[in-house]
């Protein structure tokens, strides 16, 4: 029997054949799993045509010192798209005492908290990130009946991919980390 958190800190790889247009070609960090909540995560290759200067300058924060302005600004997924939400890395985690966080793994963290984003605005915020708005969530057993109808890959998450691997390429490089080229495959999938 699987753990209840099974898919935490795992990267959900849509299909080819992912009819749902929020998640068409789409990697997702699982961010929470278990069996009582379900599962929520973050869309980490779709952007929107918002930078986060844009955004932290809405917030009336000064954008001045800010070491990447020009970062986009991520479609998290499609339930509370008002929301920001902060994916990051733990590199440093004395320094990091955000007032909103949950702890993915040893490596990422999930914050919802503006003391963040005026960090990030001063430049002294954590070296790894992304901003998103909305999330992807899923109710208790939703996401296993999905995979096991073929929808979703799932993998082990790796930050190199998050934050370093150019945007589009996330979706076939998550999916190489099971060594399947997501490209080659068909529109269906069988069951085994």
């Amino acid at each position: 029997m699987r753990p209840t958190t099974w898919l935490t800190n795992h990267f959900l790889i849509a299909m080819p054949s992912m009819a749902d247009p929020n998640f068409t070609h789409t990697v997702t960090l699982i961010c929470d799993h278990d069996a009582e909540h379900g599962a929520i995560g973050l869309v980490f290759n779709r952007t929107l045509d918002l930078l986060e200067s844009d955004l932290i300058d809405q917030l009336g924060m000064d954008t001045s010192k800010m070491a990447n302005p020009d970062k986009p600004v991520y479609d998290g997924g499609p339930v509370q798209v008002e929301r920001g939400f902060i994916l990051h890395s733990r590199t440093d985690p004395d320094r990091e005492s955000w007032d909103s966080s949950l702890t993915v793994s040893d490596q990422l963290a999930l914050t919802t908290s503006q003391d963040i984003l005026a960090a990030i605005a001063e430049n002294r915020g954590p070296k790894q990130h992304l901003i998103a708005l909305g999330y992807a969530g899923w109710g208790p057993g939703q996401l296993e009946y999905e995979i096991a109808q073929n929808a979703w890959l799932h993998a082990p998450a790796d930050p190199a991919i998050i934050f370093e691997t150019p945007i589009d390429q996330r979706w076939q490089q998550a999916a190489l980390l099971m060594g399947v080229d997501i490209n080659a495959m068909g529109m269906t999938a069988g069951h085994a």
